[in-house]
């Protein structure tokens, strides 16, 4: 059976088309006769069955069942060969933590750029003061689509691709705790996308991304669509967070002590518990919804004792740590980077450690300053006007540890380096601008308004994905073994550093002047301001062409390879040859230094190897 059918892309893609058609007609049979399984549009429970079995097929398609039903049947359990080469082995399922960064790495990068695409679309539509490409319906669909797709996917934009592969090799580990696990947490993520991208074939949804009933319970079949791929992206966040935790618990090589964990790692730790905590709460608000439309149930529905502000505490209370799943990541990267090209240790260490925890506890504690004007009992505003507040001592915390480390230092100006102080540009302007919206009387006039769109993407796009590209140009060279070119990295970082604030900073104004989010239409005295960030937005696009191209041009025609340790980093990582062996360590490391002991007198090195048979003493 195994030489008849291979087990890959291509299989899981063709089992997963059948599975759907499969789950539909066993869809409508349940729903045939029943009235109250019929849905708003008819095919509800068709196409969530759909879905449904069109996931199962594809993870059958990969392999996933051969283990447990090997194990069930009484037969040796399968493992897949892994290979140390070849592009065949990034098409199907690997245990290999590396080949699944790499995966994450380009599979989360091709939906980003689709997301990124549909900002192109709105952005040729606001041109013009009325409608012209296209109706207010298919507007709104663009709207929820970009906004969704670019969370789903950035919340796997840097644990996928850096956290998986190198966390193992920063604490001296051979393997992630799970492999199995962590290979599904990667191949439901582009299952994801393609369900959610299906939703175009259902019309749409009129939601936006946050998908806010009772609207959802309304809306056509594109809504089961959205439901079902947010569901699976929860469901990947909360296993990866479990697996990336375990990995940091248990398998540390001797000597690696709390406090020589590297920062990024941290970074890693405390994203991991949010992921853990809050995505089944996404999970369970979206399984509410699914059984609003599909079962007749009235979790979210006044009329049969429901209510909607369930929905949008639910969401909002993994909505806005999600907000830091994205933002702790990247805080460990810019630190992690900060010491190799100043040369100097990381400065404040433990404090660092501590606003990262800090961070992380209170962001369950603000949710519902997303509702200070949905009607909400106006004596619960104080409350989370502090907490709000609050999480910024933590966050200042982390921005002074930066400023700390940068302060005196004989900087190196590199790609990996201008991307992480665009980090701190672009963040300070986010943090800043998010007052405005913590404090109940400037977030009654601007919540509705393009000024909250400018401070969310200031503090996702000028965070996150500045922090992205910093981790890209640092950390790729150790995961392709090839060189970027330095050049077209510099071109990259200028064009879309100056036209990503082009784009977004006049946006404040907008919305100070009543631009009102999610319309196609706007009074005709903010056209000019308009065309202005439609111009930038469009050069911020081409920024991201630049990097493609640089990808293209570096691992497919120049192929430089790299040095084991061009950065003259003292991370663990780096201490391993390029590309990385199979089995990451040759012998097991034992920790001897501080990682961050740049330019001190008598550092001893980071780590001395020991025999491989000795065991591993977890900390």
């Amino acid at each position: 059976m195994r030489r008849l059918v291979r087990l890959n892309l291509r299989t899981a893609i063709a089992f997963g088309i059948a599975g759907f058609f499969l789950g539909a007609w066993v869809g409508r049979e349940i729903a045939a006769g029943h009235d109250y399984l019929i849905g708003t549009d008819q095919d509800d429970v068709a196409v969530f069955m759909g879905f449904l079995f069109a996931t199962i097929g594809w993870l059958a398609g990969l392999g996933f069942f051969n283990y447990p039903v090997s194990r069930l049947l009484g037969r040796p359990a399968g493992y897949p060969v892994e290979e140390a080469k070849g592009t065949a082995r990034y098409f199907r399922m690997s245990t290999d933590h590396k080949v699944i960064g790499i995966q994450y790495f380009f599979g989360v990068g091709a939906f980003f750029l689709i997301g990124g695409l549909n900002a192109m679309l709105i952005r040729t539509e606001l041109l013009t003061p009325n409608e012209k490409a296209f109706p207010a319906g298919q507007y709104l669909t663009l709207v929820g689509l970009h906004g969704t797709m670019m969370i789903m996917m950035t919340s796997a934009f840097i644990l996928g691709p850096f956290g998986n592969y190198f966390v193992p090799l920063m604490i001296g580990a051979r393997r992630m705790a799970f492999p199995r696990i962590e290979a599904m947490t990667f191949w439901l993520t582009p299952l994801a996308g393609l369900v959610l991208m299906s939703a175009i074939a259902w019309n749409g949804f009129p939601t936006g991304w946050t998908g806010y009933a009772p609207l959802a319970d309304q809306a056509r079949a594109g809504m089961d669509a959205y439901i079902f791929a947010f569901m699976l992206i929860g469901i990947s966040l909360c296993l990866n967070g479990l697996n990336l935790m375990a990995t940091i618990l248990t398998m540390r090589a001797p000597g690696m002590t709390w406090t020589r964990l590297p920062i990024f790692v941290w970074g890693v730790l405390s994203t991991s518990i949010l992921m853990v905590l809050a995505s089944p709460v996404l999970l369970a608000a979206l399984l509410m919804g699914m059984l609003d439309r599909t079962a007749n149930t009235g979790f979210y529905l006044a009329s049969t004792g429901g209510s909607a502000y369930l929905y949008e505490n639910l969401f909002w209370f993994f909505g806005h740590p999600e907000v830091y799943i994205l933002a702790l990541p990247g805080f460990g990267i810019v630190l992690e980077i900060l010491p190799v090209f100043t040369r100097k240790p990381l400065w404040g260490y433990k404090l660092a450690v501590a606003g990262m925890l800090g961070v992380a506890f209170l962001s369950f504690f603000v949710w519902q300053h997303h509702l200070f004007v949905s009607g909400i009992n106006s004596t619960l505003r104080p409350f989370y006007m502090l907490t709000t507040e609050m999480i910024s001592v933590p966050t200042g915390i982390i921005f002074l540890n930066g400023i700390g480390t940068l302060w005196l230092a004989k900087m190196r100006y590199t790609v990996p380096m201008l991307f992480s102080l665009a980090f701190f540009f672009n963040f300070l302007i986010g943090g800043l601008s998010g007052i405005f919206l913590s404090d109940v009387p400037s977030d009654v006039t601007t919540h509705g308004s393009y000024f909250t769109m400018a401070h969310f993407h200031y503090t996702i796009m000028g965070g996150l994905v500045f922090a992205f590209f910093a981790a890209t140009y640092y950390w790729l060279p150790k995961m392709t073994g090839l060189v970027l070119n330095e050049k077209l990295g510099k071109i990259h970082f200028w064009t879309m550093f100056v036209f990503f604030n082009l784009t977004f900073f006049p946006l404040f104004a907008a919305g100070f002047l009543d631009m009102p989010r999610r319309v196609s239409t706007y009074a005709p005295h903010l056209q000019v301001i308009n065309d202005l960030v439609s111009s930038a937005a469009f050069c911020l696009g081409i920024s991201m062409l630049i990097f493609v191209g640089n990808l293209i041009y570096s691992l497919v025609f120049a192929r430089i390879p790299a040095e084991q340790n061009p950065w003259h980093s003292r991370g663990l990582e780096w201490q391993v040859p390029t590309p990385v062996p199979l089995h990451n360590f040759d012998e097991i490391p034992e920790i001897t230094g501080d990682p961050y002991d740049y330019g001190v007198p008598g550092a001893p090195p980071v780590a001395r190897l020991r025999p491989a048979s000795a065991p591993a003493r977890a900390r």
